[in-house]
């Protein structure tokens, strides 16, 4: 099911048409629910909750949690990160994504062709380009942020491209420290390696990841693989 915007977007717009035209905020909720197409909000709430992959992912993650998203190109990693940050005042936290991949333009095409971008003044997430980005970067941008946040970071095998960055071992568990620490998620986009093209298999695992350099993947909670319009979550063992 594709909707106009972003749910929460839809509960703000709301909202408002509830202290404009003084109705009782249920009444606003089902007229925004009808413009979408759908019989009420209850009706599109459900229609959400199952359509969407980013919350199922919100769903299973814990305060805490340090997850992996690994995928092909063109299979919807990105799209998926950016739903998950988009999605994160839905269950009463702020979205964070840090990309070293695109810039603001390529992040706003992105979320436009999700229909996230319609009717929102500004980002939903806050959005972090800088070619510094690392896991004390990250540290350094969050620290004081007081209450639990959504970390999206794309992507995992360019934090240390620059050479005065840590290895990127050390970066994880100093990253994975304080996500603890906080109580914050953080969804790490990664790749995975070409050779799985060649498998035969439905989709990827954790033997897929690409590793350029080494990395101990015990660092993660849990596992998110998407391939061909499937998707898998899986929690470490």
């Amino acid at each position: 099911m594709q909707i106009s915007a972003p749910i929460y977007v839809l509960k703000r717009k709301a909202k408002e048409i509830a202290r404009h035209e003084g109705m009782a905020l249920h009444q606003a909720l089902d007229q925004v629910a009808v413009s979408e197409g759908l019989k009420s909000w209850s009706h599109l709430a459900a229609a959400c909750a199952t359509a969407s992959p980013a919350t199922e992912v919100l769903r299973q993650v814990k305060p805490g949690d340090m997850i992996l998203i690994g995928a092909r190109p063109r299979q919807g990693k990105t799209l998926l990160g950016l739903e998950v940050a988009s999605r994160a005042a839905e269950i009463g936290r702020r979205g964070y994504v840090f990309t070293l991949e695109y810039n603001e333009r390529d992040v706003n095409e992105q979320l436009s062709a999700m229909g996230a971008g319609k009717g929102a003044p500004e980002l939903p997430f806050v959005l972090d380009t800088s070619d510094q980005v690392s896991a004390e970067h990250i540290i350094r941008r969050l620290e004081t942020v007081q209450n639990p946040a959504i970390i999206v970071v794309d992507y995992l095998q360019l934090l240390d491209q620059r050479r005065q960055n840590p290895a990127l071992i050390d970066q994880m568990m100093i990253l994975r420290r304080f996500v603890r620490g906080r109580g914050h998620v953080c969804a790490m986009l990664s790749q995975i390696d070409r050779a799985f093209d060649l498998s035969g298999r439905a989709m990827p695992g954790v033997a897929d990841i690409r590793q350029p350099n080494p990395l101990d993947l015990s660092v993660f909670d849990g596992f998110c693989f998407l391939h061909n319009g499937e998707i898998r979550l899986d929690r470490a063992a």
